[in-house]
């Protein structure tokens, strides 16, 4: 009489274990390096309304704006989002965007994304740097050297 084999082995189920636990050991700090970039690219999408207020200042005055008032923005302190805590225009138009603390890691909570308008015969080119020690890998890939 034959007989069949019923289920799986002992072996082989933990081998199907450590495999799985193998690929989640890889994939969850490229996860986490993931949702870190998302987070801080909600600086970009909060600045574009800044970045168009600066653009249509220079259109019209022939140069840069100092201050949110000046192109129509609420205050620094109330243009928030999940992960940013300000968006403030300086002296140049230069845009200061301020990140908060809020599911961030250390090394990027508090810091800032400098979005810097420059004159490029007549148009306005963006520069997007940091004012802070934001890791490269945190940053946006239009904010990385």
């Amino acid at each position: 009489m034959k007989t069949f084999q019923q289920g799986f082995t002992l072996i082989e189920l933990m081998i199907v274990v450590a495999i799985i636990g193998i690929l989640a050991a890889v994939a969850i700090p490229a996860y986490q390096d993931y949702t870190v970039r998302a987070k801080v690219s909600e600086a970009l999408s909060l600045a574009s309304a800044a970045k168009t207020g600066v653009s249509e200042w220079f259109a019209t005055n022939g140069n840069f704006p100092s201050t949110n008032a000046s192109v129509g923005l609420p205050p620094a302190a109330s243009i928030t989002g999940n992960s940013v805590r300000s968006v403030a225009i300086a002296a140049g138009g230069v845009i200061t965007v301020t990140l908060g603390a809020t599911g961030l890691p250390p090394d990027a909570a508090g810091t800032t994304l400098l979005l810097t308008p420059t004159n490029n015969v007549g148009a306005v080119q963006w520069t997007c740097t940091t004012g802070g020690s934001l890791l490269v890998k945190y940053r946006p890939a239009s904010c990385r050297p």
